[in-house]
Formats: structure tokens, sequence, C-alpha cells
């Protein structure tokens, strides 16, 4: 996740009906992935979601099914949005936790924020994560900081990045580093989105 756009992301529009949709197989292997990426024990979780211990190692081993109250509350813990938790159909047990097919991919964000991303990495562990994405045309994000190290690669369109208070102008081909510094982006076009493969490690989602 590249950086929040001034337009805040929100996760309505998720219901316990999505829930019972399809692809949503694998949701306490994600669940347990995520937990463990963050090094976070079952007792810690479930005491900051105000939930028994049981009841979170049932959900990650998909013997209980969480509400949509439940999943609010475990992104929220996290400080992930809930739409993490949505979106991946399912995939062949030999291409699980190995492949991404292109209609699988996670979609995070809303055309409205000026920011959608597609989650390119098969789980929610793992020791870095990658992006697909795509910045609507004059949207920008606000200064940040994180104790990361990320690298982005620019497939279309015009960005633009301050990598440490200096702006840079990028292009189709062009490529950057930030290394625990701050920054904050911009797609400086007026009429054309930009696409930016972005690698992002330790994984923040």
């Amino acid at each position: 996740m590249p950086l929040e756009p001034n337009v805040a992301r929100t996760d309505t529009g998720f219901s316990d009906a999505d829930l019972k949709s399809g692809g949503r197989e694998n949701l306490g292997a994600d669940l347990r992935a995520l937990r463990r990426a963050r090094g976070v024990s079952l007792a810690e979780l479930a005491e900051g979601v105000g939930r028994s211990i049981g009841f979170v190692s049932q959900v990650e081993r998909g013997l209980s099914d969480p509400s949509m109250d439940d999943l609010r509350q475990i992104a929220a813990f996290y400080g992930v949005p809930v739409g993490l938790f949505f979106g991946a159909a399912a995939s062949e047990p030999r291409e699980q936790g190995k492949i991404v097919r292109a209609a699988a991919r996670r979609k995070l964000g809303r055309a409205e924020s000026g920011l959608i991303e597609e989650l390119l990495t098969p789980e929610l562990g793992g020791a870095f994560e990658i992006t697909r994405s795509e910045f609507s045309p004059g949207a920008q994000s606000r200064l940040t900081r994180r104790d990361t190290e990320e690298a982005g690669y620019v497939v279309s369109g015009r960005f633009d990045i301050a990598i440490d208070g200096e702006w840079f102008e990028l292009r189709a081909g062009d490529s950057f580093r930030v290394d625990h510094q701050k920054f904050q982006w911009r797609n400086p076009s007026a009429t054309a989105p930009a696409v930016v493969i972005w690698v992002i490690a330790p994984p923040i989602y």
C-alpha cells in the first residue's frame, strides 16, 4: 500500500452476505498468515478484538465463521482495511501460496479515493508485498514516513514522488526506492491514470 490519498479510504458496502459469497475458503489461512506476519499471539489478538482465544483459533482453522463485526474488529486491530479480506477468489490447491491469477487479485481502495490497489503477492504473510497501484488523475497523498524499504516501477502515466522533500518526475519505465524516508506522491496528469508496481518490505497489509 503506497499511501492513502487525502480522501480517506472507507470500507462501506461489505456485509455478512459477502462472507457467504464465493472465494472465502481461505479466510482462516489469510487471518493466520496476517497474525504471524505481525508477530501477534492468539491471546493478544483475542484480547484486542474482545473474543475468546478458542473462537479466534477456530476462525483461523476454518471451523467457525466470523461476522462482519468480527472482521471489522480484526481489521481495526491490525490497522488494515476490511476489504483486504475480500476479493481473492479460491485457487487450485497446488497454486495456493504460489500463484495469483489476474481475476483473483484482492482489490483495495475505491475510485473516488484516487487510489486503487491490487495485491499481487499470494498471501498476507511473508517478508514483502507487491501491489499494482493505479493513481487517478490529480490524486495526491499526504507526507508520510514508514519503517519500511520500498521500491516502485512506473508501468504507465506520469508519477511524481517526493523523497525527503525533493520532488522527482517519473514516467513509464522509471523506478524509485524509498528507504525509511519521508515521502509523498502525486499524479500530475489531469486526464490519465498512473500505474505503479510497488514493493514494500516488511509488508504493511
